[in-house]
């Protein structure tokens, strides 16, 4: 490995401790060893509303949302403040542009298609896809 790639190898590890930590500062419970892209938004509105198990991924343009104001403008929405929290288990991958909206929790080992609008709970070892994202394929996770 040259000297530069090196260099931007070290820098992309750091960059990608620092975004963790500043989820954590803002209440994230992030897990060990979770790889979170730059490019991704995490709702950081309500402490304690978002958790992300360990070894999970979440790529460029993954918005994770634990709220939902628009409540306010139903008839009858009294019983519900709009806030909720997402959990997402361990070894979970989020591909590239995935909305996860608020109420959800993603299984373990499970995989978000890109551009998936997940709105209900994902199993566990499940791949979903689509808007709204259904499971498309379950699987047996390898073990190493």
């Amino acid at each position: 490995m040259s000297l530069v790639n090196s260099l931007r190898y070290k820098l992309s590890l750091a960059l990608r401790a620092l975004t963790r930590a500043r989820y954590r500062f803002y209440k994230v419970k992030v897990g060990v060893g979770v790889f979170i892209s730059t490019g991704a938004y995490i709702d950081t509105s309500y402490p304690d509303s978002i958790t992300i198990g360990d070894g999970s991924f979440i790529t460029r343009d993954v918005k994770l949302v634990a709220h939902d104001h628009s409540v306010y403008r139903m008839a009858g929405a009294e019983h519900d403040n709009g806030r909720g929290k997402i959990v997402i288990g361990r070894n979970v991958f989020i591909g590239v542009g995935a909305i996860i909206l608020r109420n959800v929790n993603i299984g373990d080992n499970s995989i978000i298609g890109a551009g998936s609008v997940v709105v209900n709970d994902v199993p566990t070892n499940v791949v979903v896809a689509g808007n709204p994202a259904k499971v498309i394929k379950e699987f047996i996770p390898r073990t190493e």
